[in-house]
């Protein structure tokens, strides 16, 4: 397995990780547990330490699911989870953010707890809270390295005026942010530069475009009736046919190269630099495995063009999320 550094100063992990969310929450109805925790234990064998997890989603399921796979496995693991997002239990598509020290510190003891270990490797903030500083929520998550709780911190859907504050309270490892073919804000917002510029790794999530970039989706109506995605701009009416044409592009790249769309879409996001880790999302081996073998994808500068041609920032069709949740992200 390829390895990539966390950070200036972090470990090496593998150079994609395991974005874990989809095996509990949010993109169908009921949860195959056997085939995750085959989905875990043949991400281990092949070589992947990073899994990507996070207390909301479920709300806590996902966690509680990953603690039992990784029993007798821990050391082959670096975990990363976080907090921050509050969901209420009266309505699932309501959220809140909670950055404060409070919060915090009764939030990474329910994850210890609930994943069965006695540290945290990587600890996300999983939104910025508006309501409290940058540098009161970092003061609070150094806190729990003092106390031996977390080995590395993390932001996630930070601007890079707010990462440039968090680094000054304590060094910063990732910034996990939407980044693909047909999410490119980061290019454009100062992220990405930021990073570079303070030695910070960018762990990108959704890099395959929630399955979209696959070409495995072809209508709304592959969803299930909860998949989240039926409630998000791109997914919905004319976006989604607009952004098929574009997937339909990418594809027809992919089959005379002789590999998936999905792969060509990974590729592309490794390529933009040995800083970026991208956590693509899978619950099942076969796509598991598909995506691992985007790492021996090597794309010519003409390649990386032409898909940068397809996907430009002007030709996606609508916004990642819908407005109350796009309300979330840090500006």
């Amino acid at each position: 397995m390829q390895t990539r550094q966390l950070g200036k100063n972090g470990p090496h992990v593998s150079a994609i990780g395991l974005g874990c969310m989809g095996m509990t929450d949010f993109y169908t109805t009921g949860t195959d547990t056997r085939e995750a925790i085959a989905t875990l234990h043949r991400a281990l064998e092949l070589g992947i330490n990073l899994l990507d997890t996070a207390d909301m989603y479920g709300p806590h399921s996902n966690e509680e699911l990953i603690g039992q796979a990784i029993r007798g496995k821990r050391e082959q693991v670096f975990l990363a989870s976080k907090f921050g997002i509050v969901r209420d239990p009266a309505n699932p598509a309501a959220r809140g953010v909670n950055g404060s020290p409070e919060y915090i510190r009764a939030s990474i003891d329910g994850t210890l707890q609930r994943l069965g270990i006695e540290t945290l490797d990587l600890y996300y903030q999983h939104r910025i809270d508006p309501q409290v500083a940058i540098e009161e929520t970092v003061g609070a998550m150094a806190e729990l390295v003092k106390a031996g709780k977390v080995r590395y911190l993390g932001l996630s859907e930070a601007s890079a005026a707010t990462l440039e504050r968090a680094h000054k309270v304590h060094p910063i490892s990732a910034l996990q942010s939407e980044y693909s073919l047909w999410s490119r804000d980061q290019e454009d917002n100062g992220c990405l530069a930021a990073c570079q510029r303070l030695g910070v790794a960018f762990v990108p999530y959704s890099p395959l475009g929630r399955g979209f970039l696959t070409g495995a989706l072809k209508s709304p109506d592959d969803f299930a009736a909860d998949d989240y995605r039926r409630f998000s701009p791109r997914f919905q009416g004319e976006n989604f046919a607009k952004n098929l044409l574009l997937v339909d592009q990418v594809q027809r790249l992919a089959a005379e190269k002789g590999v998936t769309a999905g792969q060509l879409a990974l590729a592309w996001v490794l390529a933009q630099g040995d800083y970026l880790i991208p956590i693509p999302g899978t619950k099942q081996r076969k796509y598991l495995e598909e995506n691992v073998a985007a790492l021996e994808v090597r794309l010519e500068a003409a390649e990386l063009q032409a898909l940068e041609r397809i996907f430009s920032p002007e030709t996606t069709a609508g916004q990642r999320y819908p407005e109350a949740v796009m309300a979330l992200l840090d500006k």
